[in-house]
């Protein structure tokens, strides 16, 4: 089909130019074109040329005649989808820590309260030029990871070594957060929508299923703890920020798999939550995450 569609095309370029030279370079209608020769140029024009046109006169040849060939592919007659698409990206669920020597039921934090989002831009990308099975997804995103811990404890730091201890006044609240701006790269496999018109395949995500694997790693921008508690009948609020020892390095694994925009996500730290310490944490969460 595409050597006809060739040797067709051809056919009638060569015919065009054998009635302009058996005619002498008079002007001849020729169903859509009009093809005119002047003293020193061939041009050729269409008659729904708009007033662009005569810029490109003034070069030699009509705009339609050169968007025609400049956008014609001889080796494939169809105009691919763009390879690159970009997402805003919203997460959030639960977080914990998998703590050395205990399970996640022992975990010293509470399963509900403790909570992560996370938020940002990626990119994907086709892998192959004429196939959308494989993608690759990169970008950036601010994550912001929250442990509270069971009963009427909080984070303390001494000599080096953070830990939990128990606070003097019932605390009402009690938080400890760790922020990181981190670079996720991940593949995705999946199914994709395919839609061929004449000249264009065009590709879409919508209500297909997607699994993507990879991993993030990124910059630790700050660890804060937040304590709420009553003395003698007044509210006290601590907003207490750094010191506590954090890695300053994060890199983990991380996956999701759904429909759509709409998916599940887990991500797990391979870097501990504290350096130097003798028992070691690592933060894990899951939930959902939005392709936006």
């Amino acid at each position: 089909r595409r050597a006809l569609n060739i040797k067709n095309r051809q056919a009638i370029i060569d015919n065009e130019i054998a009635l302009l030279e058996r005619n002498k370079g008079e002007a001849i209608v020729m169903q859509d074109s009009l093809v005119k020769k002047d003293e020193r140029v061939t041009v050729y024009e269409y008659p729904d040329d708009d007033d662009d046109d005569d810029d490109c006169e003034s070069f030699g040849f009509g705009c339609d005649s050169w968007s025609w060939d400049w956008d014609w592919n001889w080796d494939d007659p169809y105009r691919y989808d763009r390879r690159t698409h970009s997402d805003l990206v919203i997460a959030f669920g639960f977080s914990n820590a998998d703590v050395e020597g205990l399970s996640l039921e022992g975990s010293p934090y509470k399963k509900a309260g403790s909570r992560f989002f996370e938020i940002g831009w990626t990119w994907r990308t086709r892998v192959f030029q004429n196939s959308n099975w494989l993608r690759f997804h990169y970008g950036f995103s601010f994550q912001f990871n929250g442990l509270k811990p069971e009963g009427n404890q909080y984070f303390v730091t001494e000599d080096g070594q953070s830990r939990l201890e128990e606070f003097e006044y019932d605390l009402s609240k009690s938080k400890f957060r760790m922020d990181n701006l981190v670079v996720p790269v991940h593949f995705e496999i999946g199914p994709s929508r395919k839609r061929v018109s004449e000249h264009s395949v065009r590709y879409s995500l919508r209500d297909q299923f997607r699994l993507g694997l990879g991993g993030y790693g990124g910059l630790n921008i700050g660890a804060r703890q937040k304590l709420k508690y009553t003395v003698d009948g007044d509210k006290k609020k601590d907003k207490l920020k750094g010191g506590y020892n954090t890695s300053d390095f994060v890199y983990g694994l991380s996956g999701y798999m759904g429909v759509g925009g709409v998916l599940l996500y887990v991500k797990y730290d391979l870097n501990p939550i504290f350096q130097d310490v003798e028992v070691e944490e690592r933060f894990i969460a899951f939930g959902l995450r939005l392709d936006i």
